[in-house]
């Protein structure tokens, strides 16, 4: 007999991940414009802070979020005091920790696909008179189109893929915080291994197609000319 597929799970962890790529292109691309020409002395400190999701275990950075958007911490005392429900153990809470650990997933390839522009066509759009929004708008984000494509196809896997964060903020909550991940860790608890072989199965696929796509884009790897 054919293990069951939880469709909701599924569609919960699309929607997850469409909600947070999303979100995340509209963050990181005044954030990688400004990281890319700013000559600000905090520009370390915060490509510091963007990337230390790279390198922080999920775990540290959902049980500080927990701590953060909890009714005892900072942001979530204040929202309750508003009136306002708490997001951990929410599906709100769940795109605010994913928006976080995906951060560096977005920032980076936008940053390097403005710094590959470079300054000239700006120049020159400038001689023609043409405004800093006419500019960014009419120039840079076309040319910076191969970076937005990178940075929702890694942002949208990333998201898929994640777990540390997601079961610290949201929990296990079926139709509303269980994803993919928790659903496999849940069914290897349960010695339930037919359905986590699915899901595991599903999820190589898809980050196997997704870097097959960032390959046929130009990828990571380059080879040596002949």
């Amino acid at each position: 007999m054919a293990p069951a597929i939880d469709h909701t799970t599924i569609l919960l962890t699309l929607k997850l991940a469409t909600v947070t790529t999303l979100l995340l292109l509209l963050i990181a691309t005044p954030l990688a414009w400004w990281l890319t020409h700013t000559r600000a002395r905090l520009r370390a400190a915060v490509t510091a802070l963007v990337s230390l999701p790279l390198v922080l275990p999920p775990t540290v950075l959902g049980f500080y979020l927990l701590v953060l958007l909890g009714p005892k911490g900072l942001v979530g005392g204040w929202m309750q005091a508003m009136g306002l429900q708490t997001l951990p153990f929410t599906f709100a809470g769940l795109v605010v920790g994913s928006v976080v650990f995906s951060l560096p997933f977005a920032v980076q390839p936008l940053a390097n696909a403005f710094a590959a522009v470079g300054a000239r066509p700006l120049e020159v759009a400038a001689t023609l008179r043409a405004s800093s929004w006419d500019r960014f708008l009419s120039v840079a984000l076309p040319l910076a189109r191969p970076g937005f494509v990178t940075a929702a196809v890694l942002t949208f896997a990333h998201t898929v893929g994640e777990f540390g964060v997601v079961l610290m903020l949201g929990g296990n909550i079926p139709g509303e915080t269980r994803v993919l991940s928790v659903a496999i860790y849940d069914h290897v608890e349960a010695l339930e291994y037919a359905e986590a072989h699915v899901l595991s199965a599903g999820l190589v696929a898809f980050s196997f197609i997704v870097l097959l796509m960032l390959g046929r884009r130009g990828g990571h790897w380059q080879r040596t000319p002949a």
